[in-house]
């Protein structure tokens, strides 16, 4: 292997090594800091309170309990990682598989760097989560849905600003939760241009074998709900996991506001009735039916078109040991009543700890936005435009879903497909014709936000009416 010698820090990251110094002594302005980036230092110095000083990552913890799918996938990422490590012997370079957690299981390429690697704890037995060590290829792709590259000074700790890493993780197909995250890491060299290329072969091939497997499991709760039909006149629907609609009769579509008798058992196309009390209980009935496959509940829940609650009950399906949903059926009470509040340990979850702030886009500055500076969001597209005192700024996080789900206990609802609303700054309820409502909100504008006629009830008791 050649010398390696690291080049002189070139303007760009002088400037990003600047600008990290600045923000971990306190100051929010982030100018010329890529907006992912800039998300996860936010992360790392308010959400987490990672010390942008420690040198090395701290062991796993041993006891993590995962399913028998997550061990395919790292199995299966582990051939994949052989022909890249072949490569980047070569290039001085090592690729890593961590789980979702951000253990390190594995580690394989060039001997000199994996030494490297190892003085910073970059090897197997320890963990490399972004609440862990900051920002970093493995922890911030965990934390994202796209691939990430981190270089240099844009690592949170001053220790790791000598590697750059690029990583990509692989997720469920149907909880799109991370399982696991290959990385390509190189010290005091730049990345091989073929790397974000080879991860992203890798991670498609064995997110190929999630997404065959959701459909087998698609395929079999619509034949669940098939077979419930028969003993039944019940209107019907099945539910996966996350809380997507795979299959509804045409009386359940309606109720749920999704298309009746039109089955989705590609995960990618499935339903999301706009009716978030439905999607928690959902999710909460597979938390329990994943630790009692005997388990069976029901609830009430305000449907699309009744003003008065609905019962609705949950029963597992089950495919060789594997939970792949629940058949619910409407107007019918069996098995345990859901508590109030059905947020299910084991369902996708949003940050522990909701942020303090929201990183916005201005022009080519991020800025840190205090919550009750934001009145409310509103999508257009992928993008996310955050409407406060200063005016109209781009957010940072990619989709409304994903933002909602950053902002979770954080005051903030969904009213809308298109909008998510600070609580506090809403200044007048408005009914108008038909029964429709209408927030007017306390920005300079005092704009108009439209409450879906499905997300009425649950605004309704937000604001206690």
């Amino acid at each position: 292997m050649p010398q390696v010698v690291r080049p002189d820090p070139g303007p760009e990251d002088a400037d990003v090594r600047r600008a990290w110094e600045r923000f971990a002594a306190g100051d929010d302005a982030l100018s010329g800091i890529r907006p992912e980036i800039a998300v996860s230092w936010h992360r790392c110095r308010d959400q987490y309170g990672v010390d942008p000083l420690i040198s090395e990552a701290p062991a796993a913890v041993t006891e993590v309990v995962h399913t028998l799918e997550h061990d395919v996938v790292i199995a299966e990422l582990g051939f994949r990682a052989g022909p890249i490590a072949h490569e980047l012997s070569g290039e001085g370079g090592i690729v890593t598989i961590a789980d979702a957690n951000g253990r390190v299981l594995a580690q394989w390429g060039d001997d000199a760097t994996r030494a490297l690697a190892a003085e910073a704890n970059l090897a197997q037995w320890y963990c490399w989560s972004e609440s862990s060590v900051g920002t970093n290829g493995m922890g911030t792709a965990l934390a994202s849905h796209t691939p990430v590259t981190v270089r240099g000074a844009e690592h949170w700790c001053g220790a790791f600003q000598d590697w750059n890493c690029t990583g990509v993780s692989v997720r469920d197909a149907v909880s799109r939760q991370p399982v696991a995250v290959l990385n390509i890491s190189c010290w005091r060299r730049e990345l091989p241009r073929s790397a974000q290329g080879w991860l992203g072969t890798a991670a498609s091939a064995t997110q190929r074998i999630l997404r065959q497997r959701a459909r087998g499991d698609g395929t079999e709760l619509i034949a669940a709900v098939n077979h419930a039909r028969s003993s039944t006149t019940a209107p019907l629907a099945g539910v996966d996991p996350a809380g997507r609609v795979v299959v509804a009769d045409d009386t359940a579509g309606v109720l749920l506001g999704i298309p009746g008798s039109t089955p989705a058992p590609d995960p990618a196309v499935r339903w999301r009735p706009e009716l978030p009390e439905f999607i928690r209980a959902a999710r909460y009935a597979a938390g329990q039916a994943g630790r009692d496959a005997g388990w069976t509940g029901s609830t009430q829940i305000l449907t699309r078109l009744s003003r008065e609650p609905m019962t609705i009950s949950f029963r597992p399906v089950f495919l060789a040991g594997h939970l792949v949903g629940n058949v619910v059926s409407f107007g019918v009470s069996e098995g345990e009543p859901l508590p109030a509040s059905t947020d299910a340990p084991d369902a996708p979850a949003a940050p522990q700890t909701p942020p303090r702030r929201l990183v916005a886009a201005r022009e080519n500055r991020m800025v840190l936005l205090r919550l009750a500076e934001v009145a409310f969001a509103q999508s257009d597209g992928n993008d996310v435009w955050l409407t406060t005192d200063e005016g109209q700024m781009r957010s940072a996080s990619l989709g409304l879903d994903r933002l909602e789900s950053e902002l979770n206990g954080a005051g903030f609802l969904r009213v809308h497909r298109q909008f998510v609303v600070n609580l506090s700054r809403i200044r007048e309820v408005e009914r108008r014709e038909k029964g429709e409502l209408v927030l007017v909100m306390d920005d300079p504008a005092e704009t108009v936000v439209p409450v879906s006629r499905r997300n009425i009830p649950t605004v309704r008791r937000a604001l206690e009416l």
